[in-house]
């Protein structure tokens, strides 16, 4: 069983690394063809947004940490890497180099802060924090994040295969190179015997407590690891979109992630990882369907809201969580067969 999982992975591996050369569409997932720079730019946003998730889930579903702030991670290496390359003008490296130790340094701090609570009071001071973060790049201190309009990524410090529709498919190769090495970080780290504790934790803290060891240091170490992974995250983010934008700092981008990690089943890295896809990619074909001509055919009390993406993203939710308890990665675990 497990030489067959392995055998269908390296297939769709494979498949993905191959298709910037493979020009034919899909029917009613894509309407060109899939080696065209808009296709290759969603399937990169998909990949962006798996790895979010899965660094979400990392936290939640493997800890049991319920954080409203986790997008100030996110946002904190888009930020960050495109300051240092906009407004600081340093090189591609060291731009690296300094959202990297903001990436350790910002979830060590707050981290070390956050955890000294629990359970609701814990997922209160996150949301504070984040609202804190948003504010902040909303009143643009001293010109550096844009305020309201973003910051725009200067392509001046970008190497030239970076720059440029005809290289979508080099920032495509990145995303999904994003994506597999955060999730062999993310198994590594889970199949540890310090993931073994995480998930201890999430059961019964006390009980880890009364064995000896210390669930603070676990905690802060898994709290992180997840943020590092979204700042990573991030930083392809800002290469996609040519920019970094305000939206992506609020608590309604955490509640986003929290709705993908539930689509894709809690606890389970891969399952994460489908939910943040399936989730981008239905953000995106749903607002072509809001603005679909047959639509206009309904009545008023149908037609507003179905012309509204969030809407139906919603209502996916409501119905995934009636009928299929654990999403996509407990409808899998159910429909597998028993090992003997």
């Amino acid at each position: 069983m497990r030489g067959r999982t392995l055998l269908i992975a390296a297939a769709v591996l494979a498949l993905l690394v191959a298709l910037p050369w493979i020009g034919v569409p899909i029917p009613g997932l894509f309407e060109r063809s899939l080696d065209a720079p808009g296709t290759l730019n969603v399937l990169a946003l998909c990949f962006v947004f798996g790895t979010l998730a899965l660094s979400y889930d990392l936290l939640f579903g493997y800890v049991g940490l319920l954080s409203f702030g986790h997008a100030l991670y996110f946002a904190n290496g888009a930020y960050v890497f495109a300051i240092a390359l906009t407004r600081w003008h340093v090189g591609l490296p060291a731009a690296l180099a300094l959202t990297a130790l903001a990436a350790f340094l910002l979830p060590l701090a707050l981290g070390a802060i956050c955890l000294r609570m629990r359970d609701i009071p814990f997922a209160m001071v996150t949301l504070a924090f984040a609202e804190a973060g948003s504010i902040l790049v909303m009143q643009n201190p001293l010109g550096l994040t844009g305020g309201e309009e973003g910051l725009a990524l200067s392509a001046d410090a970008l190497p030239a295969a970076l720059v440029g529709v005809p290289n979508t498919h080099n920032l495509y190769w990145i995303a999904l190179a994003l994506l597999i090495v955060a999730y062999a970080v993310a198994r590594r780290a889970v199949d540890s015997p310090a993931g073994h504790v995480w998930q201890a934790i999430r059961e019964n803290e006390r009980r880890v407590a009364v064995l000896g060891l210390n669930p603070y240091g676990f905690k802060l170490g898994a709290f992180v690891l997840s943020a590092m992974i979204a700042a990573a995250a991030g930083v392809v983010y800002v290469l996609l979109q040519g920019g970094a934008n305000p939206q992506i700092t609020t608590s309604g981008f955490t509640l986003a992630l929290l709705v993908m990690v539930v689509l894709g089943g809690v606890g389970t890295l891969w399952g994460a990882v489908l939910g943040g896809i399936v989730y981008e990619y239905l953000d995106f074909r749903l607002v072509a369907l809001a603005n679909a001509p047959v639509l206009q055919a309904f009545p008023a009390v149908v037609r507003i809201p179905l012309s509204e993406p969030l809407f139906l993203l919603g209502l996916l939710f409501i119905v995934l969580v009636l009928f299929v308890p654990g999403g996509f990665g407990g409808l899998v675990r159910r429909r597998a067969p028993a090992a003997p």
